[in-house]
Parts: C-alpha cells; structure tokens; sequence
C-alpha cells in the first residue's frame, strides 16, 4: 500500500479539537503523522508517498453512516455492497453500518460474516448490524455473542419495531452482557396500519391514512423506561431516525435522567417537511414519514444545540419498477449517501452557520461513537487512514441519473448542495476522486 501525503490542507478534526493548517502522512492504512506544513516533506520523500494537494479544501475523518440499507443479501436488483459502498465513497463515507433487513434477514454470525467478504467487493468498509430477534419477528434473541464476534456493532430489528416489553427487556439486559448498542426504529405499528404519510391535515386533504406522533414518541417513552427499569450501566438504546419533537423531549428526559440514550437524525427530515408529498411524490415516501414543519423545526434546534448525537442517511435504495406505483403502494425509503454531506452542509453550515467542526462531529466523530467504531471518525495518529477531502465553499447539483447508487430513488433531484467531496480515502486507499 503506497503512503499518502495529504498537503497544504485545513484539518478539521473535532476528536483532537483541531481546526487548523497541516499536513497528514498515511501509511499501511493508518494515520502516521498529523504536523504543520511542511514538515512531512522528508518523511514523504523518504516513503515515496503519493502527495495529494488539498489547498483550498477541508481535510476531515472519513463519514460514518451509521443506519444504510446494502440490500444485500436477496436484493441486489435494488443496491449490492459494492454499488451501495461506491455510492458512499462518493459521498465522502469511509464507514457504513447496514441494516439486518436483508433476505434472509441477518440473523447469524455467517451472514455477518458474509456481508465482509472481500467477495462482495465493498469500496469502504462495512460494519453489519445484527438481527435482535431471528427473522426480525420479535420472539426468539438470536446469539449476541457470536454476532459481535463476527462484526456486528449493534443489535436491532429495524424496520420491525420490537413492541413485546418482555422482548424488550431482554434485548436491552442481553445486548449489554454482549456489550452492543440497541437500535429501535421506534414506530408503534399498531397505531400505524394502512398509513402512508404523516398525519394531519395534508393527509386528510390527500384522502391519506396518516401516521401519529404518538406512534414514534410512544414506543421511545416505553423504551426508556424498560432501560431505567433494567439499571444497568453498561446498556445502551439508539434511537433510529428520530423525526418528531415529541419523541426528542423523551431522549432529552432520558440524558438529564442519567441513562444512556442516543439518537439520530436523518437529512431529509431536517431539511423536508410533509409538504414534499403533496403531489402523491413517492421519492418523498419513507418511514418515520416527513413530519410537519413544528416537528422539522424540532429537528433543526436538537441537532443545532447538541441534543442530536448524529445524522444517518437511512440510505433505502428501491428500483424503479417499486417507486413507481401508486402512493400507498410504493414502498418507503429514500437514497441518501450522496446528498447527505452537501445538504448537511447547505442546511446547517450555509444557511444555519454551525461551524465545520459540529458538521464533521454529527457526521464522522459522534456516530462512530454511538456504536464503538474505534479507531474511525478521528484523524490522531494510529487510526485508521479514513479521510475525505472536500471544498466547504464549492456548490454543486446533485443528478440523480448520475449516481453510483443501482438506485435513483431521491427527492433531491436537481438540488443545488454546498461542500464538494474531491476525494475520499478509505484505510490508506483513494477509492473516489471528485
């Protein structure tokens, strides 16, 4: 593996507090040096390294998406590990967590194991989340043990909410024993049957069933208090996707209550509301639903005052056939790997002012924390070579047609974004130029 010297950039770091010009030396796939410019320059010369000009450019841990659907295995007609982790790599992601919702569904250490192979041809690197149940049907544990000593990082049935409490309950104390984080997709499906949208008066108009609140903030105040109940220091609830207000005040209660709760939010539902479906748009169709503007404004304050820990695509990629449909017959989800850094960047830098360093921290720093990915989101010395070179002041329009994805499923078609990825760098490899 030739060594990389990446010069005359700005390094923002936020895991090193670090914002500031230097130069990095990556070699064997790790972080070799982080030193003022030009002080590399013998090391480099002396490595023969590959010298990567990076004036003008922000120079940041690789991204960390902790929440994508690879569709691998059983749907590579919608997205494979290898058109899904190109997809990331040029969405200046070096690290990507996928979901168990595969068929069959990941349940066992083979298929976790199966999801690394070098086989599948991933441009970065994948960490599998684990069934919680077997099948996803929330009734038998699966073994969290050997799932964790096969790579996975986290334990959840997304997309089939664990309602039984008991379930719960055990889910919470076993993945502490084993030393994993539980991730809901906190959705009560009893008060969410036949719906298809956010409920409220858009649905009502668009002869739509709509989904509740409660049915998100429901299940999360449950959680929270199967968590408190368990006293366990060691166990952790993740809350995917959080989209309403109701539910991050629960989070909020949970954190001033000393218990270990996190939560994610994804770029569509601080940037969209429900109005992007007013015209029955099924590229603006997922679950949680976009929300009304109160709820995406809740969005915005959470992430802007720190009570967000992370934002994650959700990346749900669908073939055209399946988008293509009436609306409540298409199914939910949205491509995300692409947009997330140059909405992020529109939204919450341009036009919102949150520095660079809270931008790379929701997307880099803090999500490899949530789930204990070590040695990423960090540019210190000995972690891992993850970098993405991008210009913070370059606009760009996203085309969908374009993508790496298999899949073209975005409402973000033709969206002028902000922050242009000129490389990305996973584990000492360049695997995308911009």
């Amino acid at each position: 593996m030739k060594s990389i010297l990446i010069r005359g950039g700005r390094v923002v770091d936020p895991a090193s507090s670090l914002d500031a010009n230097r130069d990095i030396l990556l070699k064997d796939g790790r972080v070799s040096a982080v030193e003022a410019p030009g002080k590399l320059n013998g090391a480099a010369k002396q490595e023969d390294a590959e010298v990567l000009d990076a004036k003008g450019l922000v120079v940041a841990p690789g991204l960390v998406d902790i929440h994508v659907h690879l569709r691998e295995p059983g749907q590579g007609y919608k997205e494979t590990i290898a058109s899904g982790t190109a997809a990331a790599a040029a969405g200046g992601f070096t690290s990507v967590c996928a979901m168990p919702n595969t068929i069959p569904v990941n349940d066992s250490p083979e298929i976790t194991r199966w999801m690394q192979s070098p086989e599948r041809g991933a441009h970065i690197r994948v960490f599998p989340i684990g069934a919680a149940t077997r099948g996803s049907m929330g009734e038998a544990l699966t073994e969290y043990g050997a799932l964790k000593a096969a790579g996975a990082v986290g334990v959840t049935d997304d997309g089939k909410p664990i309602l039984g409490e008991s379930i719960m309950r055990q889910t919470l104390a076993a993945a502490a024993r084993a030393g994993l984080s539980v991730i809901q997709h906190a959705e009560d499906t009893r008060m969410t049957g036949g719906c298809s949208m956010n409920a409220g008066a858009l649905a009502f108009r668009l002869g739509l069933r709509g989904m509740p609140v409660e049915a998100e903030s429901s299940l999360v105040e449950r959680d929270i208090r199967l968590l408190a109940e368990l006293k366990n220091s060691r166990a952790h609830l993740h809350v995917a996707h959080l989209s309403t207000a109701k539910a991050l005040e629960a989070v909020k209660r949970a954190r001033r209550n000393g218990l270990h709760v996190t939560c994610e939010v994804a770029p569509h539902h601080f940037v969209l509301n429900e109005e992007a479906v007013s015209e029955y748009n099924t590229h603006a169709k997922m679950n949680p639903p976009l929300r009304a503007e109160a709820d995406r404004q809740a969005m915005l304050e959470g992430i802007i005052e720190g009570s967000v820990d992370s934002i994650a695509t959700d990346h749900a990629p669908h073939a055209a056939h399946e988008k293509e449909q009436e609306f409540e017959r298409s199914p939910n989800g949205i491509t995300g790997l692409e947009t997330a850094l140059g909405l992020t960047m529109a939204v919450l830098h341009g036009k919102h002012k949150l520095p660079l360093s809270r931008i790379i921290a929701l997307l880099s720093t803090q999500p490899a924390s949530v789930l204990n990915l070590k040695g990423r989101g960090s540019l210190a010395a000995g972690c891992s070579a993850d970098v993405v070179l991008f210009d913070p002041a370059k606009s760009w329009t996203f085309q969908a047609s374009a993508s790496k994805s298999k899949s073209k499923n975005t409402p973000f078609d033709g969206w002028t974004m902000l922050g242009s990825v000129a490389a990305t760098i996973s584990e000492g490899r360049i695997v995308y130029r911009g």
